[in-house]
């Protein structure tokens, strides 16, 4: 057995320190930042890839500028995402209560 005696206080104060750092990480690694960033940044590759086609790349594609329009739908959606993470940011972790207090 070990020598070490964990009081309750003691096992609370690590189990809320561990709920706030999950909490932390959830917010950093949100799924919505990651999609709309990469969006983001693709879409801002497409698009000015997009911007001055050759007539090869029209050609192609049936005189549409594919790359203009789907570069700009990916920022749409990018910006989208990021949007919505920042209207509705990810909940706080609840603290279960307790039941000796």
């Amino acid at each position: 057995m070990s020598s070490e005696h964990y009081s309750e206080h003691d096992v609370q104060r690590e189990v809320t320190d561990l709920q706030a750092k999950s909490a932390t990480a959830a917010r950093i690694f949100d799924l919505r930042r990651i999609i709309g960033g990469l969006f983001v940044l693709y879409g801002v590759i497409v698009t000015i890839a997009g911007i001055n086609p050759s007539d090869a790349t029209l050609d192609k594609a049936e005189g549409v500028n594919i790359n203009l329009w789907t570069g700009l739908g990916m920022l749409a959606l990018g910006v989208f995402f990021l949007v919505w993470l920042k209207l509705k940011p990810a909940a706080p972790v609840q603290e279960a209560p307790r039941d000796d207090e």
